[in-house]
């Protein structure tokens, strides 16, 4: 049921930031400019072979009384909707996970498995009113923000658990706050919840601290180059990480435009390297289908990240960083 007031404009980010940040704005009201001043692409280094981690921001969910998201979980679903109610008459709202493939208003409704965070703003008589403000042209099609009421079973079944999730997606939930956190256990119904923080809160934070456990560079360059290095001798690698560089791309365009507009950077450079961030991952995909058939093409790849990077150091102006 789609009602004729739209959700909230966000920005054109991932499903889980751009529901992130409409669910931190009332409490967080800075939350915007934290995003765009901490984009960043983060990759794991010391992995095994052909797997990858990423962090594109640090963490911007912390609230000035010292309070930061963490995962939830229940294995069944009554345990689950009597949390969540719990949650919302306490927060008034709630960051939950869904699954793409019994998302009614997804693009990969019936098609494809994927973890997809939206909000939970109200709930009269057994039905609860869902806010999806993500907004993309996908592989399955054009997805529009939603907002309607769905019935306790059409929750149930759209907040419905992944029962085998790949390592990528795995790690993608993990560090999908900024800072790698504890996940539930596969299979279980999951949503984020306030808790204290877990580090000294107040106290300075180190400069560009590691997004978890391992080797990480924070580095853009050294990023895409580990990325490429991957993608060059697992050719698997491209359709695993592709949504990866998709939020990335979708994460540097938002940080430029607001670069634009609120640090003076020049719009025809910003322009350029939006256009090479948003070809990539449109690289990726053609890259990995051609794998798939047989015809590995690294060099494409490695020439779509060549031109990003050229475009990348022709800014004239620093892109605003913290963390």
């Amino acid at each position: 049921m789609f009602l004729t007031e739209a959700p909230a404009t966000m920005p054109d980010l991932s499903c889980y930031t751009t529901n992130l940040l409409a669910h931190l704005t009332p409490d967080v009201p800075d939350v915007r400019r934290r995003l765009a001043e901490g984009i960043r692409l983060a990759v794991r280094t010391d992995l095994p072979s052909g797997e990858l981690a990423f962090s594109h921001h640090p963490r911007v969910d912390t609230t000035d009384d010292g309070r930061e998201l963490a995962y939830r979980g229940a294995a069944d679903w009554q345990a689950a909707r009597s949390a969540l109610l719990d949650a919302l008459h306490r927060e008034h709202r709630v960051l939950a996970v869904g699954n793409t493939r019994h998302l009614p208003w997804a693009a990969a409704h019936g098609q494809a498995d994927a973890p997809h965070w939206l909000l939970i703003r109200d709930h009269r008589d057994d039905r609860w009113l869902i806010a999806d403000h993500f907004a993309a042209l996908t592989p399955f099609g054009e997805q529009e923000p939603y907002l309607g009421w769905i019935s306790d079973a059409e929750l149930a079944t759209a907040l419905a658990p992944l029962t085998e999730p790949p390592r990528e997606v795995t790690r993608r939930d993990g560090l999908a706050l900024g800072q790698e956190v504890p996940l539930p256990p596969v299979g279980h119904y999951r949503w984020l919840d306030r808790q204290p923080v877990t580090r000294a809160f107040g106290a300075a934070p180190a400069p560009a601290p590691a997004p978890g456990p391992g080797t990480w560079t924070l580095d853009l360059e050294a990023s895409l180059t580990r990325i490429a290095d991957v993608f060059r001798t697992d050719p698997t690698a491209l359709a695993r990480y592709g949504d990866d560089l998709w939020a990335a791309a979708r994460h540097h365009a938002y940080q430029l435009a607001f670069a634009v507009t609120d640090a003076g950077l020049d719009p025809e450079r910003a322009a350029a390297v939006s256009a090479a961030w948003n070809e990539l991952p449109k690289t990726l995909r053609f890259a990995a289908q051609s794998a798939a058939r047989g015809r590995p093409r690294p060099a494409v790849v490695d020439r779509s990240i060549e031109a990003l990077l050229t475009a990348q150091q022709a800014l004239s102006t620093d892109l605003p960083r913290k963390g």
